[in-house]
């Protein structure tokens, strides 16, 4: 993280978007970076080291650029959607609980990284537009 100056929120989004596009909890990515040298081979399983590049890269990019590789699978499409969904749906229950603000927050950031998008909303209509497969 000290690669990229941020602040305590945006790392703690930057670890949750990684953990969540390597399918491994916050906890176990923490535990793999720790293990990690500072100037060697990462022993950290390779989609942990990838979904953190990633992450990291997407921080770091001012606006991703919108269609940049591959497109992401459909079912990780919907998982992440769904995901987001809920969160809007318990967000809108309790509006005032702060683990909603911050479980919507790490849901819509998960889907800009996913899709490349640098809004929530973008990212809703890119991700909507995916699995209708008009994109």
């Amino acid at each position: 993280m000290a690669s990229t100056p941020c602040t305590a929120r945006h790392a703690r989004l930057i670890l949750a978007t990684a953990a969540d596009l390597a399918q491994v909890s916050v906890t176990d990515l923490a535990a793999a970076m720790a293990a990690m040298p500072a100037d060697g081979p990462a022993p950290a399983p390779g989609r942990v080291v990838r979904a953190l590049h990633r992450a990291v890269e997407a921080a770091r990019s001012p606006s991703p650029a919108p269609n940049s590789g591959p497109p992401p699978s459909r079912t990780r499409t919907e998982e992440v959607l769904s995901r987001l969904r809920g969160c809007q749906a318990r967000l809108t229950n309790t509006p005032l609980d702060p683990g909603a603000v911050r479980a919507m927050d790490d849901a819509a950031h998960t889907l800009c990284v996913l899709m490349g998008r640098p809004s929530a909303h973008q990212a809703v209509l890119a991700a909507e537009r995916h699995l209708a497969g008009t994109a």
